[in-house]
């Protein structure tokens, strides 16, 4: 398979879902027992982790909707190097999206997803967004969603989300320099690789394998 055509079929996963505009997203909260420091394995109807998948379902389903805008805002801009960046992290989150819908149907439920209404605004402006979003997912939803499935001894919600939050950390970071930088970005200087397994980004293929799951790097998906 191409990556154009893993990209396309990536997307279109998302784009299935059933999207209704409504008021602005809220950040996910995560919900984490915090009575029993034993692992134990629940039933999927008290599985708090089922309901974190969902709600980063959700989140990482808007991500996708929201930098695909922003990538296209940076092009109008003339911020080409920004607009490469937003793509990459679009096909990132849509992994992710994805990777956490085959935990919940492995679960017996139905992945659900709200896109909300999109807030478009300068390239600066949706970078600052962006920077804000990763940091928390980075620092404490991803964090705790994943101590609530340890404590669940759910091993698939935990790698999908160990996955997602590495990915994270390097979306924050080159969002970061990209925003101090913003007048150097102009031009499209380099290629962001992403993994299609767990969404690993990053611009330099400097190691074999994935870092994150192994993945040969032949197979990262290309994004410029």
């Amino acid at each position: 398979m191409s990556q154009k055509t893993f990209i396309l079929l990536v997307t279109a996963t998302v784009a299935a879902l059933s999207l209704t505009s409504c008021k602005q997203e809220q950040p996910p909260v995560a919900i984490v027992e915090t009575t029993s420091p034993v692992a134990q394995t629940v039933s999927n109807e008290e599985s708090l982790s089922l309901k974190n998948l969902q709600a980063a379902y959700n989140g990482e389903s808007n991500a996708h909707a929201r930098y695909v805008a922003f990538a296209q805002k940076a092009k109008e801009e003339g911020y080409l190097q920004v607009a490469s960046l937003f793509k990459a992290a679009a096909t990132a989150e849509a992994i992710h999206a994805a990777n956490h819908a085959a935990v919940i149907r492995k679960l017996g439920a139905t992945p659900e997803a709200k896109i909300e209404k999109l807030e478009v605004k300068s390239t600066q402006e949706n970078l600052e967004a962006a920077i804000k979003g990763e940091s928390y997912e980075r620092d404490t939803m991803y964090p705790q969603f994943i101590e609530q499935a340890r404590k669940e001894n759910n091993k698939d919600a935990e790698q999908t989300f160990e996955y997602a939050v590495e990915a994270e950390k390097e979306h924050a970071k080159f969002y970061t320099q990209a925003k101090d930088n913003l007048k150097d970005w102009k031009e499209a200087k380099k290629v962001f690789y992403v993994c299609p397994e767990c969404g690993y980004t990053t611009d330099l293929l400097n190691f074999a394998n994935c870092p994150e799951c192994n993945s040969a790097k032949d197979l990262f998906l290309e994004i410029v």
